[in-house]
């Protein structure tokens, strides 16, 4: 007896016309990014459009939006990969109510919006504090370098670029006399009065490249005396270290060392609280942490309307600067002095009271090794280093699309309020 499968027949038409709706479960994260989204002031945004009549009528602002706030909550960070999902997924169909924007006109949605897209992380953060969600008590700091969108191939030390400005100035010099010798021979064979203006496509190429290290240099010499006036030093004297880079992609970028080497990129900050909600985030181009921990605390205060009560922050974030300003705070620290070895276990901590030549690194060292900081500090791997592994590894956020150090913050925000809106959609359903 032949088997019996259910009725299969691609070509048969529906009789009545399908609502893509009643194709996706009632709790699908599209219809919670949907609701949460109409929930939200979207005044910045749909503003630009009400105020001008001109031009062919655009796109709703938002259905960009939830589009756009989906694509980032599961993964799609590519304009074209997203036009692509508009035709392909039925949750960005469903989102969109059947319009298919192009790659480019999602591109400029999300470049002109970007500062009201940061703006989202405050009202998504009001909106759990209406949910439920605690407020900010105990953070944990962590950073990450995140890749710029730009190539380290196309970086070029101070050094490099006077060794390169004189040889190209050789050469430039060497094709000028060329020229003029060229100009000369075809003078004396047709005659004085044709024009010998153009400049050879090689001249132009090493002309160019010659004014663009010369831009490179002076941005060089500009951030040394920034940095030298940041430091209280004579800015005028100040030079920039051979080695320092440029890189003529994204020249907002910075070369970090990360696991993988030394890379093109940005360096990320997050404020962490118990629930892995982020409660504050941040883009430095500072190489290290080791000034970021007042700032970061700052930004948490900004961000979410609350000062944490208790940090936790490994030793990246350790420095007799930033302990110092945080005791001051009242805040209850916990900050590890020293990159701890895989599996190494603090020892025991020393019995008496604390040596009055103890420097302030020396007391929280010690303070880590009680049985009470010891716990306390070892909470700070679960509650934020899985954040960064979500963004990082399971949404696969390893490169900014954007270029320069504003559109990074924003493009980062972003980030980091979708990563919020996937939690809350985890509490709620």
């Amino acid at each position: 007896m032949a088997k019996t499968y259910r009725p299969y027949v691609p070509e048969q038409d529906l009789l009545l016309p399908p609502s893509l709706r009643e194709w996706l479960p009632e709790d699908h994260l599209a219809f919670f990014v949907s609701d949460l989204i109409d929930q939200l002031d979207l005044s910045a945004i749909t503003t630009v459009y009400e105020d001008e009549d001109r031009g062919y009528p655009p796109y709703h602002p938002v259905m960009m939006t939830k589009v756009l706030v989906y694509a980032y909550c599961v993964g799609v960070f590519s304009s074209r990969r997203i036009q692509r999902r508009l035709v392909e997924d039925v949750a960005f169909r469903v989102l969109a109510a059947g319009n298919a924007p192009d790659f480019r006109t999602i591109a400029d949605f999300r470049k002109t919006h970007l500062p009201a897209l940061r703006g989202f992380f405050e009202q998504v953060l009001r909106l759990a504090r209406e949910l439920g969600a605690p407020r900010v008590g105990r953070v944990a700091l962590d950073s990450s370098k995140v890749k710029a969108n730009a190539s380290k191939h196309k970086a070029m030390s101070y050094g490099r670029m006077r060794e390169k400005q004189r040889q190209l100035s050789d050469e430039v010099n060497a094709l000028l006399a060329q020229a003029e010798a060229a100009d000369a021979a075809e003078d004396a064979e047709y005659g004085s009065d044709q024009r010998g203006d153009e400049l050879p496509a090689e001249l132009q190429r090493r002309e160019s490249r010659l004014q663009r290290i010369r831009e490179a240099k002076r941005a060089l010499e500009a951030r040394a005396k920034d940095e030298a006036a940041a430091a209280d030093q004579p800015a005028e004297s100040a030079k920039p270290n051979p080695k320092a880079q440029y890189n003529f992609t994204d020249p907002e970028s910075r070369m970090m060392k990360g696991p993988d080497g030394f890379v093109q990129a940005y360096n990320v900050q997050v404020a962490v609280d118990d629930l892995q909600l982020i409660v504050g985030h941040a883009v430095t181009q500072e190489t290290n942490d080791k000034k970021q921990l007042m700032p970061m605390i700052t930004t948490v205060a900004q961000q979410s309307g609350d000062t944490p009560t208790q940090v936790l922050a490994d030793a990246g974030y350790c420095s007799d600067e930033s302990l110092t300003a945080i005791a001051d705070t009242g805040i209850d620290a916990y900050i590890s002095t020293r990159k701890q070895k895989h599996g190494e276990r603090p020892g025991p901590c020393p019995r008496g009271p604390v040596p009055k030549t103890a420097t302030i690194v020396d007391r929280m060292a010690r303070k880590l090794l009680t049985k009470t900081g010891a716990a306390t500090y070892a909470a700070r791997k679960g509650i934020v280093e899985p954040v960064i592994g979500q963004i990082k590894q399971a949404r696969g956020f390893r490169q900014f699309l954007l270029r320069g150090f504003e559109r990074v913050q924003g493009e980062w925000s972003l980030v980091c309020t979708t990563h919020n809106i996937l939690k809350l959609y985890r509490l709620c359903i």
